[in-house]
């Protein structure tokens, strides 16, 4: 599963963190004297603000050169490019700052920061140890020309599926994405898995954009979508050569989450 309904798992907790925190920090505040707990909830809230902020700019400061590269992409948070640590810290510095003259709400805010961050942080890791990575589907798709070929067949080697579609705006922006990855990581495996639509339909879309992608399959049935999970498009897929999948994205990619990705889950010996 890459998503529960419509949102991707890492969006998900992420909100799931924020109204744990919101909860934790009004808890802690009614049983204070003198301490409005709707104030204090006002002023995590805030904290939560600017530190989404500076995780984001944190992020963009990290892959520079990437997002400089196509400065718009800096606006597309879609991408997922948060510093989350960077955001925590921030998020602490305001609330000292904020409560500098109102000491008392200090305790209940960073108590919710603080326990919150831990279970986010807590329950992360037990996830990921108990859930078993899932497997490349054993999917049949056709190439361009209509030849059968399985999704299995890229198993050997690291490989990134997209699942996209002609008419979803943001598959259409990040396509320049992954045809700048069959350059960048030619040893890894970049799959576009259209969902839906005909050859002529994609064959006419990449030639008026012309994209030079490589590995273009067709999934009329959207069978991959639904054997991963995945709730909506573009959903992009990352696969060690053993096929298991070691992470996956719920919509627009950029070119720097892209690399961010590549680094943490791939050794560069694989992906170069």
């Amino acid at each position: 599963m890459t998503s529960i309904g419509p949102f991707s798992i890492q969006t998900v907790s992420v909100l799931a963190a924020i109204l744990l925190a919101w909860l934790v920090t009004r808890t802690v505040a009614k049983r204070l004297p003198e301490t409005s707990h709707k104030l204090a909830g006002g002023v995590l809230l805030d904290a939560v603000f600017w530190g989404v902020i500076a995780a984001r700019l944190g992020y963009i400061a990290r892959w520079w050169e990437d997002y400089l590269a196509a400065p718009m992409s800096m606006i597309s948070i879609s991408d997922g490019g948060f510093s989350w640590w960077v955001g925590v810290l921030a998020a602490l510095a305001f609330v000292w700052w904020r409560t500098r003259t109102l000491t008392a709400l200090r305790r209940p805010v960073v108590t919710g920061v603080l326990i919150s961050v831990t279970a986010w942080l807590a329950v992360g890791a037990m996830v990921g140890a108990l859930l078993q990575k899932p497997l490349m589907p054993d999917v049949q798709l056709t190439t361009l020309d209509d030849q059968p070929i399985s999704l299995m067949s890229y198993k050997g080697r690291p490989a990134v599926v997209n699942l996209w579609a002609t008419w979803c705006p943001p598959c259409r922006r990040e396509m320049p994405v992954f045809e700048w990855a069959q350059a960048e990581f030619p040893q890894v495996a970049i799959v576009m898995v259209n969902q839906g639509e005909s050859a002529q339909d994609v064959q006419e879309f990449l030639k008026s954009e012309g994209l030079a992608l490589t590995d273009v399959l067709l999934d009329p049935f959207s069978k991959t979508m639904h054997a991963m999970g995945a709730g909506a498009l573009p959903t992009t897929l990352f696969f060690d050569a053993q096929g298991r999948m070691v992470h996956s994205h719920m919509g627009e990619s950029t070119q720097a989450s892209f690399r961010s990705t590549m680094s943490r889950h791939f050794a560069p010996s694989s992906a170069q």
